[in-house]
């Protein structure tokens, strides 16, 4: 280990057994494959008085706040033309008016199928300008791809090999124990792969040369994993920009199977996950050896799941899940409607929403004051200034002696970020957090200067630390580590 030893060795290496390896790819993907905030839309909802039904063009009025709360990704769930044979009514009825604006996600009707518009949102040149529009915003457009078709999609005549029919001559529609998806028919995939992936692809790049450059691709599981392997290849060995989210609600194997084969990024049980240990165990195993390959989207809720948690747990509910999404993963989001704090259930035991916008307009009052918008803009603007919490790998849980209290870190180069939660949306908790110090880059007998991002207020921690977080007031700690060359501003240190 001497310079000298080290000089000769540079000069004359050794060049016994010596051996080559094969060469190993290295895949580089853009900062949003990792790191966004996403926010969820009906643009058919954002209609006007006079006219009900929304429009690229009214829709657009609400771009403007959205960037403004701070997101990054608008997601449009599917902007086709929707099926009229089965087509469902408010609430999931089977019993469809000719008022009845049905699902998005039956694709497809006379007017065309996945390469068309819905003629009550306007026009291609429309959806141009709304792009246009949004990039103005900062806001990058996501495109829900449903591979599925209701049975007045052109593909059930065209091409009726890629649907298996039963022998009476029908073909049976889409199911997912316990629902059931009358208006709509699954694509078979074991008859015709190439010329499905050849059309995938077409549809794919007809959309991508009109700005779009995400995709959310729904329930990817119920396909063969070697078609989306092919698809993705294809796509990105062409525009690697290009973006695939895995709408997959299913067993962990295979949504690492699906995220190991080219999704970007991955749904999770996020919702499901609200205990500390749950969440603890979860985010171990995504931030462990899982990060590698699997990115996380943290929903905090879709249009097909209300969690127990919201519809009892009220406003502060909402609050918490939002701190937690939006500091625990990269990638966060969040459906219309959660700003207002929307958690009517169908039923007692349901995750439907009462009068779901899956099945019809839905008119919200965005001038109200009674939304979590501030927090949501604030959760927005703490991320987008703490490179901590753009990143997934570096998290730490810390121990805090009451099991309603979770308290966790996450540190990128000179930024470290202690976040304490309250997961208790009914009662105030007092807790001590005892915090490993040598993670957060410290030793364990220092005292240093903490700025609470929320608040404002600035502490003094250390070693162990004393919290009081009230439900509705003050959920949670979102603290910046100081240096000592960092400005602090006011408040009262606490021990």
């Amino acid at each position: 280990m001497t310079p000298e030893v080290d000089a000769v060795l540079a000069r004359y290496p050794l060049r016994e057994l010596v051996t080559v390896s094969e060469a190993l790819p290295l895949l580089v993907e853009r900062e949003r494959a990792l790191y966004g905030a996403w926010y969820e839309f009906f643009p058919r909802s954002e209609g006007t008085p006079q006219r009900p039904h929304g429009t690229f063009r009214t829709a657009a009025r609400r771009l403007g706040a959205i960037a403004a709360m701070g997101f990054d990704v608008v997601y449009l769930p599917p902007i086709h033309p929707i099926g009229s044979t089965f087509r469902k009514g408010p609430n999931n009825t089977l019993s469809a008016t000719a008022d009845d604006v049905g699902v998005p996600w039956a694709i497809g009707s006379p007017e065309g199928g996945h390469d068309a518009i819905h003629p009550d949102l306007g026009t291609i040149e429309d959806f141009d300008w709304f792009v246009a529009r949004a990039r103005e915003h900062r806001l990058e457009i996501a495109l829900d791809f449903a591979l599925q078709c209701s049975p007045d999609h052109p593909w059930v005549h065209k091409h009726p090999e890629w649907f298996h029919h039963r022998p009476d001559g029908t073909i049976a529609y889409a199911e997912n124990p316990p629902k059931k998806y009358q208006d709509i028919y699954p694509i078979a995939f074991d008859a015709d792969m190439d010329g499905l992936v050849a059309e995938t692809l077409r549809v794919l790049r007809y959309w991508m040369e009109h700005g779009v450059r995400i995709f959310r691709v729904d329930n990817p599981h119920t396909k063969p994993v070697v078609f989306w392997e092919r698809v993705i290849a294809e796509i990105n060995a062409a525009d690697p920009d290009v973006i695939f989210l895995a709408e997959a609600f299913t067993r962990p194997a295979m949504m690492h199977t699906l995220a190991q084969i080219g999704f970007q990024q991955s749904y999770t049980y996020f919702t499901w996950r609200n205990t500390k240990e749950e969440l603890t165990e979860y985010l171990t195993e995504l931030s462990g050896e899982a990060a590698a390959y699997m990115r996380p989207n943290f929903f905090a809720n879709t249009p097909d799941i209300l969690h127990a948690c919201l519809q009892h747990g009220g406003r502060p509910a909402f609050e918490i899940r939002a701190v937690l999404a939006a500091t625990l993963s990269p990638t966060w989001g969040i459906y219309s409607g959660y700003e207002l704090c929307e958690n009517t259930p169908l039923r007692e035991g349901s995750e439907e929403y009462l009068d779901s916008e899956k099945y019809q307009l839905r008119h919200r009052d965005w001038n109200t004051t009674d939304s979590i918008t501030p927090l949501i803009t604030q959760l927005n603007r703490i991320r987008r200034a703490s490179p901590a919490l753009r990143q997934l790998r570096d998290l730490h849980f810390h121990h805090a002696d009451q099991e309603a209290v979770i308290a966790y870190s996450k540190r990128s180069g000179s930024n470290t970020v202690l976040v304490v939660v309250n997961l208790d949306p009914h009662h105030t908790q007092e807790a001590t957090v005892s915090l490993d110090m040598p993670q957060l880059g410290l030793e364990w007998h220092e005292s240093v200067p903490v700025r609470d991002e929320l608040t404002g207020e600035t502490y003094h921690w250390g070693r162990a630390n004393y919290v009081r977080l009230e439900p509705g007031t003050h959920p949670a700690h979102i603290l910046t580590v100081l240096r000592p060359s960092t400005p602090q501003t006011g408040g009262s240190p606490t021990i």
